[in-house]
C-alpha cells in the first residue's frame, strides 16, 4: 500500500514550525556538542589549541558538503516521489542516493586526507596550530563516508515527514559526544585528539539510529541492483551536483573569512572560531529550515499543489524574521556571559560582542537564503542555489570582506560578510518568486518525480527543437 503524502494537507505554517523545530532540536544536540568541544578546549588554556579548531573547521565544512548535497539530492526525489504518489520509486531512489553519496564521500575523504597538511596551511595555519590541527582532521576525516549515509538518512526520513525520529538519531549522537568529550579531553588526557574521536563515534551513533527506522518503519529502502543504480546516476546527479558547488561555495568564503582573521592573529581567529561554534546553536531553527521546508514543497509540487507551495515559501520566511528577532535578542542580553564562559578577552571578546549584537540580524538574510535554496532545489532549478550561493561568498565576501578589514579592522570582516547576506538575499528573492511564477503558469513542463534523463534536462533548459 501506497504511504499517504504528509504534506499534502494541513497548514503549511504548522508543516514548517513543527519540521524545523523537531529538525532544529537534533541539529542543536549536535551544534551544543561542538560548543560544548570549543569551552572544554578553552578549559584548557591554550590558545593554539582554539585556533586550530577554527583551521580544522573550515576544512571539515568542505567535507561537509559533499554530504549535505547528496542529502539533499536524496531528500529531494523521495519527497516529490511521495508527492507523485510512487513509493517505489522513491525508495529506490533513497537506496541509489545514498548508495552513490557513499561512493562519492569515500573518494573525497581520501583525497583531503593525503592533503591536510597543505589544506590546513591554505587556511592560514602555521607552528604548533598547524600540528593541532592536522592531527585534529586526520581522525575525523576518515569518518566522512559514515557522516554522509547519516545526513542522507535523515533527510529520507524527513521526507517521509518523519522529523521525529531524524531528530532522535541526532540527539542520540550529541548525547554519545556529549559523554565521551570529558572523559577523552580531560579523563584520558587526549586533549584536541579525545574531541575528534568522539566526534567520530557521535558520527557513527547518529547513522545507525536514523537507518534503523528507515529499513523498519517505513521500508524506505530497496534491494540495491546494479544496473538500476547506473541508471538513477543522472537524476541523482542532477539534484546533488548543483547542491555540492551550492554547499562548496560555503566553505568557500568561510576559508576567506578564516583566512582574513588570521591576519589579525590568533586573538582573532579564536574570536572566529567561538563565533562559528555559537552561530549554529543560536540559529539552528535557521539552519534546520532549508532542510525542514524542502520535502514541504517537494511533495506539494510532486502533487501540483502550487497554491500550497508559495504559501510554503511565504510563511517559512515569515518564521524566519520572527525567530532571527527573538534569537538576536537572547545573544543581545547574553553577549557579557557568552564571552566569559568561553574565556575569551581583548580582541576575541570584542568580536563575540559585536555578533551578540547587531550582527546577528543578518541571519534574517541568511535565513532568506536557506529558503530559497530549498524553493529552487524542489522546484527543479537547483542551479539557482548555485550561483546565488556562489555569488554571496565571493562577491558578496571578498570585496566587502577586504573592505571592512581594511576600514575596521577585524571587526570589519565580519561586518562586510553581513554586508554580502544582505545584497544576496535580495537576489534570491527576485528569483525565487520568479521560479514560482513560471510553476504556476506552467507546472506541467517541470518534471515532477526526477527520473531524468540528459536530454530531457537539455530539452527543459534549452527547449526541444527538431
Amino acid at each position: 500500500m501506497a504511504e499517504q503524502a504528509k504534506f499534502l494537507t494541513g497548514s503549511p505554517l504548522r508543516h514548517v514550525v513543527v519540521m524545523s523545530a523537531t529538525s532544529s532540536l537534533g541539529l542543536m544536540a549536535v551544534f551544543i556538542v561542538d560548543l560544548v568541544d570549543m569551552i572544554f578546549i578553552s578549559m584548557l588554556g591554550k590558545e593554539e589549541l582554539a585556533a586550530a579548531i577554527g583551521y580544522a573547521g573550515s576544512i571539515l565544512f568542505l567535507t561537509t558538503s559533499v554530504s549535505i548535497a547528496m542529502a539533499i539530492a536524496a531528500g529531494a526525489i523521495v519527497a516529490r516521489a511521495l508527492g507523485a504518489g510512487d513509493a517505489e520509486r522513491a525508495r529506490e531512489a533513497a537506496t541509489h542516493a545514498m548508495f552513490l553519496g557513499f561512493l562519492l564521500a569515500v573518494a573525497v575523504a581520501i583525497l583531503v586526507w593525503l592533503n591536510i597538511v597543505p589544506l590546513a596551511r591554505l587556511m592560514g595555519a602555521s607552528g604548533v596550530t598547524l600540528d593541532l590541527s592536522v592531527s585534529y582532521l586526520s581522525i575525523i576525516i576518515p569518518s566522512m563516508p559514515i557522516l554522509m549515509l547519516a545526513m542522507a538518512a535523515g533527510a529520507v526520513l524527513r521526507a517521509h515527514g518523519d522529523a521525529k525520529r531524524a531528530m532522535w538519531s541526532t540527539l542520540a549522537g550529541g548525547l554519545v559526544n556529549a559523554v565521551l568529550d570529558p572523559i577523552l579531553i580531560f579523563g584520558m588526557g587526549l586533549e584536541l585528539q579525545g574531541a575528534a574521536i568522539a566526534s567520530v563515534l557521535a558520527r557513527i551513533t547518529i547513522a545507525a539510529v536514523a537507518i534503523w527506522p528507515l529499513i523498519r518503519v517505513h521500508r524506505g529502502l530497496s534491494p540495491l541492483k546494479a544496473t538500476e543504480v547506473i541508471n538513477d546516476v543522472p537524476p541523482v546527479w542532477q539534484i546533488a551536483f548543483p547542491a555540492l558547488l551550492t554547499n562548496l561555495a560555503t566553505p568557500f568564503g568561510a576559508a576567506y573569512v578564516t583566512r582574513s582573521m588570521a591576519a589579525f592573529g590568533e586573538e582573532a581567529v579564536a574570536g572566529a572560531a567561538i563565533i562559528g561554534r555559537l552561530t549554529p546553536v543560536a540559529f539552528a531553527l535557521i539552519f534546520a529550515l532549508s532542510g525542514a521546508i524542502g520535502p514541504i514543497i517537494g511533495q506539494n509540487f510532486g502533487a501540483s499543489r502550487i497554491d500550497r507551495v508559495r504559501q510554503t515559501v511565504r510563511e517559512g520566511l515569515i518564521f524566519t524574521a520572527i525567530y532571527v528577532l527573538f534569537a538576536s535578542a537572547v545573544l543581545f542580553v547574553l553577549r557579557a556571559p557568552i564571552a566569559d564562559l568561553f574565556s575569551a578577552e581583548g580582541l576575541s571578546r570584542d568580536l563575540v560582542f559585536l555578533f551578540c549584537g547587531p550582527l546577528a540580524l543578518s541571519w534574517f538574510f541568511t535565513g532568506i537564503l536557506f529558503v530559497g535554496n530549498a524553493g529552487f532545489n524542489n522546484l527543479g532549478h537547483p542551479f539557482y542555489s548555485t550561483w546565488v550561493n556562489w555569488g554571496r561568498n565571493t562577491l558578496g565576501t571578498v570585496p566587502p570582506v577586504i573592505l571592512g578589514a581594511y576600514l575596521f579592522g577585524a571587526p570589519g570582516v565580519l561586518i562586510g560578510q553581513a554586508a554580502g547576506a544582505l545584497i544576496f538575499a535580495a537576489i534570491s528573492l527576485w528569483l525565487i518568486s520568479r521560479v514560482l511564477r513560471e510553476v504556476e503558469q506552467a507546472p506541467s513542463t517541470v518534471d515532477q518525480v526526477p527520473h531524468f534523463t540528459v536530454r530531457a534536462r537539455l530539452v527543459q533548459l534549452f527547449g526541444h527543437r527538431r
